[in-house]
């Protein structure tokens, strides 16, 4: 069964079920019936080819083929920002997104109708390899994060991977180390925009992303993510200019 206080959202803020206890196969078949209003399958807009879940914007440019790699693992670094921006890109081009284990996560930066197309379940007990296989079976996006690393062993994997290669999901990593992902991505903070000399709030930040695979020789960007400098400085004179 799911642990204890399990609660699955629809990141509008309605909570589809909260369960202390409970059946597994109930608390799976909300799941089902979540990802059935969401639409189910991949959403045309956001498929690059039939191995890719294209990511639009510029993390695009770092992406083998512009893309995550389907039924398969890409192991991420936990930058919360740069997840945000991958869920929200996926989303809001029409796809279907979870995201499992990671309660503090703000979801403030993303549009209101990519919103409406992510399933969190924050709290996922020690369920929550059983969980990911379930939505990789109908969602286009699966984030995976647990609190501390975990390293699965390859009998661990097995049913996880199995279940991934049944749908046609990204499943992306973050804590979690599978044997032999099919990407690396790593993002660092570089840059904050938007603070002055003690005033100002932040509007923006600079990553730093790194993709690798094996065979494909990786490359490296950095992003901004929000509001850049150069619109920083058109809003200033704005600002300046209003009697």
């Amino acid at each position: 069964m799911f642990g204890v206080g399990c609660i699955l959202f629809g990141v509008n803020g309605t909570p589809i079920r909260q369960a202390a206890g409970g059946d597994r196969h109930a608390q799976i078949a909300q799941l089902r019936a979540r990802m059935a209003e969401l639409g189910g399958d991949a959403a045309p807009q956001v498929v690059a080819g039939e191995g890719v879940l294209s990511v639009p914007g510029g993390l695009a440019q770092v992406l083998p083929g512009g893309g995550l790699p389907r039924r398969a693992v890409t192991q991420m670094s936990e930058t919360p920002a740069l997840v945000v921006e991958l869920l929200d890109r996926v989303a809001g081009a029409g796809g279907t997104v979870g995201v499992i284990g990671w309660p503090e996560l703000s979801y403030a930066g993303m549009s209101a109708g990519a919103l409406e197309r992510v399933i969190a379940v924050p709290e996922p007990g020690i369920e929550d390899l059983t969980v990911a296989g379930v939505l990789a079976e109908g969602l286009d996006l699966v984030v995976l994060r647990t609190r501390t690393e975990l390293r699965l062993s390859p009998v661990r994997a097995r049913p996880l991977l199995a279940r991934l290669r049944k749908g046609n999901a990204a499943l992306v990593a973050v804590n979690v180390a599978v044997p032999s992902p099919a990407l690396r991505v790593s993002g660092q903070v570089a840059q904050f925009h938007g603070i002055g000399r003690g005033t100002g709030r932040i509007r923006g930040i600079d990553v730093r992303v790194r993709a690798t695979a094996k065979g494909w020789p990786g490359a490296t960007a950095t992003l901004t993510l929000g509001t850049g400098p150069a619109r920083e400085a058109v809003v200033e004179r704005h600002l300046k200019a209003v009697p």
